[in-house]
């Protein structure tokens, strides 16, 4: 199913399921990956205290703030980048973290980008994994995942048959919310892990929004 502005235009929490199974294809550097996402993350903007964008727009927040169908980028524990999807319609500023995937084409460029000694089956598992294997960082923010010419395309959505849900990894606050998806049986998921690392307030949130 060919991803579209509305079908993303919706809340988080609906849009998210969708995209299990769906295909990423980063074209950076002229070395193609694509990966078929597995596992991933609803936050729902200022109703959500796990969100990046629960106080409002900032400058780094800006794209959730807009049209659906974006990249966002975002750093964290200063040293990794994750990967998220804009959704919700109007300034609603809802996202969906890319937690996992599995590599199904340009493996070799996959391992070349990843920690050396990395499973294959783990080279996207993880949100900071899975923003590497594609060559994403801070410049990637804004990319419309939905334009032919991108170098980063959200080509499909799947609409599984069959996911669980349980709750967020590694936040502090929301934690009962059961917004994260993933597909059963998959490798690439990742362990449950409740709570996130000691840090200051604002580092806190490992979400997109």
């Amino acid at each position: 199913m060919r991803p579209t502005r509305a079908k993303l235009a919706r809340p988080a929490v609906d849009v998210a399921p969708e995209l299990l199974g769906g295909l990423l294809v980063s074209d950076i550097g002229g070395e193609p990956v694509t990966v078929r996402i597995t596992e991933v993350e609803a936050y729902e903007g200022r109703q959500d205290p796990a969100s990046h964008a629960y106080r409002g727009p900032t400058k780094r927040t800006a794209v959730m703030f807009g049209p659906a169908g974006y990249l966002y980028c975002y750093f964290v524990y200063g040293m990794h980048w994750c990967a998220n999807v804009t959704c919700g319609a109007g300034d609603i500023a809802a996202a969906v973290l890319l937690r996992a995937g599995e590599i199904v084409d340009g493996r070799l460029i996959a391992e070349h980008r990843s920690s050396p000694g990395t499973p294959a089956v783990k080279l996207a598992s993880g949100p900071a994994r899975l923003a590497r294997c594609l060559g994403l960082d801070g410049s990637y923010t804004g990319v419309d995942l939905l334009a032919d010419t991108s170098p980063v395309r959200l080509v499909s959505l799947a609409r599984p048959a069959g996911f669980e849900r349980g709750p967020r990894v590694g936040i502090t606050v929301a934690v009962d919310h059961p917004w994260r998806f993933w597909l059963p049986g998959e490798p690439s998921v990742s362990s449950f892990r409740a709570g996130g690392r000691t840090r200051r307030a604002s580092n806190r949130q490992t979400g997109p929004l």
